[in-house]
């Protein structure tokens, strides 16, 4: 077995807009490890350090990302798939996904119950993709152990645009530095991670890297319809559902049921009663009341627009408020603890149920088996980069987009690469119980997306599941999803004439 290489990083990474290093080493603790994954004994390398990316006007290096790879030894660069994952915010890194999701080591929560403080545990993870794919995480400038290098500073890579541009610098980098350009290569965003991927995959394309699939995970596509009732209904119905303050006779067979019968009643008698507000039909309220457990009275003092007072609303009578990011989760909503401002959703309930395991774990992890240590903090998630993001776009159109982040549109882009590379697929995954990207808005948002043809359509797969934003902190989601995920990997690497024409696209473009 080969030795294992320890790094202490002696670098100082600043996180702040004006924040930059002047070291440009690209060096990483490298560890060997095994996992069983369906019976089958895997030997891999984890490799944890920097990539640094180049400015292409200049030539000279711009910036320094911290990324986490997981790689299975001994494989082909043609047969092996490499996966690239990253979170949104602005201003997350990818610790979230990496020790929640399909890395090789996962930790142990007790979603959607509060997980208490320490001690901890980490297991290895029978959900794994590494039996299917190479992992790569992302941390994007700002986050991590990620900066700008001297003259640049970090602000310069915070918005839609620039950001984007260096994630593609980043994983042009490291598909030369691991001889991987051969390779079938992957998506994985969550949350703003989703418009982040519709905008990268397109920029890929255009600098000559055609892409086997993407999944959009908790999507965000079309800022303009954030907060939209008709999209957020059907979650609330769930939440709903979930702590019993349904009055449905007869009951819904399952949330499944429940979730495709709101979803027509949001598009249909729900979408006329807000129209006709303050004359909606009798029969449309009473419905209402029945699926989101809310009374008339204050439904109507709503102007029967379901928004975020119904997260404090449906259990204020336990003073309880629910999780936007998993409606499951309960905090207390009274005394002191109702008058806490959140910081970057720390004050939810779903995300206080959680971060203290996160925050362990992670350094026991990096530190202890990943033998990486710096003398800086690791940034796992940076209010500075959402309170200074650019959210300008120009999109695949030429059309610029404006700054407000309520304008954001990247659904567009997502059209525009499937409309190009017919063999790309795309698997959109949502939580039921995700208040904070509705799955109904985001069917909504992909089925208005400008894709025409119904063939290329096809390429795209929806699925929900039990669970909130972090689809895979819910240990049965987690499984269902992964499996969903296998048939997405074997799908588009058993495909031997769709990916000789993915090749043939990029090699087009070099």
């Amino acid at each position: 077995m080969s030795t294992d290489q320890p790094f202490a990083d002696p670098v100082a990474y600043g996180s702040g807009p004006d924040d930059n290093i002047t070291d440009t080493t690209e060096a990483a603790a490298v560890t060997h490890h095994t996992i069983t994954l369906g019976g089958r004994e895997i030997a891999y390398t984890a490799t944890a350090g920097h990539l640094v990316t180049v400015d292409p006007s200049e030539s000279t290096p711009n910036a320094k990302f911290f990324y986490v790879a997981f790689t299975e030894d001994g494989q082909s660069e043609q047969s092996r798939p490499v996966t690239f994952f990253y979170n949104g915010g602005p201003g997350s890194s990818s610790v979230f996904v990496l020790l929640g999701s399909f890395a090789p080591r996962r930790i142990k929560t007790d979603m959607p119950s509060f997980t208490p403080p320490a001690p901890y545990s980490m297991e290895d993870n029978p959900d794994s993709l590494l039996d299917k794919s190479d992992l790569v995480f992302i941390n994007p400038v700002g986050t991590g152990y990620s900066a700008a290098i001297a003259p640049h500073k970090n602000r310069e890579f915070w918005g839609t645009d620039t950001d984007a541009t260096s994630l593609k610098d980043f994983i042009k980098r490291y598909l030369t530095k691991n001889s991987r350009w051969n390779s079938p290569k992957y998506l994985f965003g969550e949350s703003y991670g989703t418009p982040r991927s519709c905008v990268l995959a397109y920029m890929l394309h255009e600098d000559g890297v055609d892409l086997n699939g993407v999944t959009l995970q908790s999507s965000i596509l079309d800022y303009r319809t954030s907060g939209n009732a008709v999209g957020i209904l059907p979650t609330a119905a769930a939440d709903a559902w979930y702590h019993k303050r349904q009055s449905l006779t007869p009951p819904p067979a399952d949330l499944t049921a429940l979730a495709a019968e709101v979803e027509q009643f949001a598009s249909g008698p729900y979408t006329t009663a807000l129209q006709a507000f303050p004359n909606p039909d009798p029969a449309t309220v009473d419905k209402l009341v029945a699926y989101t457990g809310i009374d008339k009275n204050t439904l109507t003092s709503w102007s029967l627009a379901v928004g975020q007072p119904f997260l404090t609303t449906l259990l204020a009578d336990k003073s309880l408020a629910l999780g936007a990011y998993d409606g499951r989760v309960t905090g207390i909503d009274s005394g002191i603890a109702g008058n806490i401002q959140s910081n970057s959703g720390g004050n939810d309930p779903t995300m206080a149920a959680v971060s203290g395991v996160y925050t362990t774990m992670w350094n026991v992890y990096l530190n202890e088996q990943l033998k990486y240590t710096s003398t800086s903090d690791f940034v796992d998630l940076n209010d500075a980069v959402f309170q200074n993001w650019d959210y300008t776009h120009v999109d695949p159109t030429g059309a610029k987009q404006p700054a407000a982040a309520g304008a954001l549109y990247t659904a567009g882009d997502l059209a525009a690469l499937m409309a190009i590379n017919v063999d790309l697929k795309v698997l959109s995954a949502n939580g039921y119980y995700d208040y904070v990207t509705p799955f109904y808005q985001t069917v909504l948002d992909l089925l208005n997306m400008p894709l025409a043809d119904a063939a290329i359509r096809k390429n795209l797969t929806t699925r929900f599941y039990p669970s909130g934003h972090m689809i895979y902190l819910d240990g049965n989601s987690r499984t269902a999803l992964r499996q969903d995920l296998a048939q997405l990997y074997d799908a588009t690497t058993h495909d031997v004439e769709a990916v000789s024409r993915i090749l043939a696209l990029q090699q087009s473009k070099s």
